[in-house]
């Protein structure tokens, strides 16, 4: 397995997603393209892993990433979201099929062979999936990916869009939808029920949390 500093010399794509621990908002996926030349633009931006930036920054950052790094973003709303988990049932095939079509659009951009991402579920999904499409890519997932600035850098791609969505989304509804699973979470789920009615969560949340219960239980 490629170390981050091997890594560093080679043209490759890194993959992250946002939104998947939180219970508003649509679940992001970004890959990026990055080539030795401009990792070093990454690395004088101070691209780091996006867990570790504030949100502000992050908005502040993604520009200068997407004008630096071919790039792409799919973005999955919840109320796609919900369908699909409805179909799929589980998490991490959903992360398999976003991750594919982030891949996908990307190497309509670029011709590359390697992609790398955090370790999360069955890489031959990804695979399998790009192969039908005509797409031959080879990657590497493992822990703590985001050491990596190709990862990181679709970290930050991932979570400027996650934010500037469920910013939207607060605004349609005149109510602030927190990021995460907590005791907020939960009375903006109620508040929501409450002004809009059951059907509008489902625009709004990934119903399959167990927030969701508690939300429909005080509502």
């Amino acid at each position: 397995m490629p170390t981050t500093t091997t890594l560093s010399s080679l043209n490759r794509i890194g993959i992250d997603e946002s939104g998947k621990g939180d219970y508003f908002g649509p679940l992001v996926i970004a890959a990026v393209f990055v080539t030795p030349a401009s990792e070093q633009d990454l690395a004088l931006m101070q691209v780091r892993d996006s867990k570790k930036i504030s949100d502000g920054r992050i908005v502040e950052m993604a520009p200068d990433i997407r004008m630096v790094c071919p790039h792409s973003v799919v973005a999955i709303g919840p109320q796609r979201y919900n369908e699909l988990y409805a179909k799929i049932k589980n998490l991490n095939r959903l992360l398999d099929w976003g991750h594919a079509r982030a891949l996908e659009n990307l190497l309509q951009q670029v011709d590359c062979d390697l992609a790398t991402a955090d370790q999360f579920g069955d890489e031959r999904l990804i695979l399998n999936a790009l192969q039908e499409k005509g797409k031959q890519i080879r990657l590497v997932q493992r822990t703590k990916a985001e050491a990596d600035l190709a990862v990181a850098a679709a970290s930050i791609l991932a979570r400027a869009e996650f934010l500037l969505r469920l910013q939207r989304l607060s605004q349609e509804l005149n109510t602030t939808l927190p990021k995460g699973a907590s005791s907020a979470v939960e009375l903006a789920g109620r508040m929501v029920v409450r002004k809009y009615g059951r059907d509008r969560l489902a625009t709004v949340a990934k119903l399959h949390f167990k927030t969701t219960t508690q939300v429909l239980v005080e509502s």
